[in-house]
């Protein structure tokens, strides 16, 4: 797993050309991903695993407590066939009675070691489980960190898209503009002006001198 975060690590320091043109299997966090999701596989297989030892430990006690009955009832049984002096039963009743014992003992051994194997998966089954909780935290710090690298890859292109001349002759062509923007507004202030002046002084008169016939 320590390995295999340092690829991650080393991966996204690389350079920022390479680390997005490569395929996707070649990105690191498609790699969390795809662990993650074998993770959880796994982690849901253990869990039918876990519940079918849990099914198992109870079928053992089932067959422990009807083996306990049997066990006490072909005891009693016993007794009376010696109090009634029946051979053939006393016979068939000891070798009952030592049949229940013999599987009563296995039973016990099997519940008791059940019980500890199943809770060693239940131990593993949770330590599984935060395990892969801290992987998709993981992924969520690589997400981000692939994000954020992506920003910054992109503002670069942006940035270097145009080089310094090309940015002074838009800067100039700007300034130009604003300059005849300025020079129009100011002819045309001066033709109001004379406009203005011309009308509050209007040209005098024209005397039209009539000839003798």
């Amino acid at each position: 797993m320590v390995g295999l975060l340092k690829r991650f690590r080393y991966t996204l320091e690389a350079d920022l050309h390479q680390l997005f043109d490569k395929k996707e299997s070649k990105n690191p966090l498609a790699m969390l991903n795809q662990y993650i999701r074998e993770a959880e596989k796994q982690t849901e297989q253990t869990g039918k695993l876990l519940a079918r030892q849990a099914q198992l430990k109870e079928q053992l006690q089932s067959e422990l407590k009807e083996t306990t009955v049997m066990l006490e009832k072909r005891t009693k049984q016993l007794q009376l066939a010696e109090q009634a002096n029946e051979v053939d039963l006393v016979g068939f009743a000891s070798l009952e009675v030592e049949t229940y014992k013999t599987r009563q003992a296995t039973l016990f051994n099997s519940i008791e070691q059940c019980n500890k194997e199943f809770v060693e998966l239940e131990q593993k089954f949770e330590t599984m489980k935060h395990k892969i909780k801290d992987m998709k935290v993981r992924q969520l710090q690589l997400m981000g960190k692939e994000n954020v690298t992506r920003a910054h890859h992109k503002m670069d292109e942006v940035l270097k898209s145009k080089d310094e001349s090309e940015f002074d002759d838009l800067s100039a062509y700007i300034e130009n503009l604003a300059d005849k923007i300025e020079q129009d507004y100011e002819r045309t202030q001066l033709e109001a002006r004379l406009a203005g002046l011309e009308k509050a002084n209007p040209a005098p008169a024209t005397i039209e001198i009539k000839k003798e016939a």
